[in-house]
């Protein structure tokens, strides 16, 4: 369900927009909480350890690598850098007493962040109109993820099934890239749920 402080209220319209069977299904995924943290240089495995210990997701260390469940995610996106997600809410204030300022920094994204789901059997050909990257399973396996742009908008795509990805967008460029990226689904047909 949407909520109504959603900025992609006034355009998410579900349904079924394909002739036959729909290549790509669109979706919001609302998240009580998204926290970026960022560790200080030498820092990275303390940080893996504190998303271990408060998010319950355990991460390979490095760049990239992450892990999605039905209810959380975390991936890293950058050299120290990782983005959790979570259905409950308040979870940036539960890092800041793990993650301290010797340790890194935690910042709270729940309100500044739209998620944006793609599934389907035609989600890496959708996604690579707009973005250079090879989305080949072998190259960007379930659980990775990346910072990117399109165009001006910069985004954070992590693969949470073998086709589905979630692409985290600034909320006051959610509505264009919503729009943008149905326009990109028409070619294969889309449903929108």
């Amino acid at each position: 369900m949407v909520d109504q402080l959603s900025p992609l209220a006034p355009v998410l319209r579900p349904g079924k927009h394909a002739q036959g069977s729909a290549g790509v299904t669109l979706s919001e995924v609302a998240p009580g909480s998204i926290v970026q943290l960022a560790a200080w240089r030498g820092e990275e495995s303390t940080v893996i350890a504190a998303i271990r210990e408060v998010a319950g997701l355990a991460l390979p260390d490095g760049a990239g690598g992450g892990i999605a469940t039905e209810t959380k995610a975390a991936f890293g996106f950058a050299p120290g850098k990782f983005l959790i997600a979570d259905q409950d809410e308040g979870l940036a204030a539960v890092f800041a007493k793990t993650v301290t300022s010797t340790i890194g920094t935690v910042t709270d994204l729940s309100h500044g962040r739209t998620v944006i789901r793609i599934a389907g059997a035609k989600a890496e050909w959708v996604l690579a109109k707009f973005f250079a990257i090879d989305f080949a399973l072998t190259a960007f396996p379930i659980g990775s993820g990346l910072s990117t742009v399109h165009h001006d908008i910069f985004a954070q795509i992590q693969r949470t099934g073998v086709d589905q990805f979630d692409v985290y967008v600034f909320r006051s460029f959610a509505r264009s890239f919503w729009n943008s990226l149905r326009h990109a689904s028409e070619e294969v047909g889309y449903e929108v749920r």
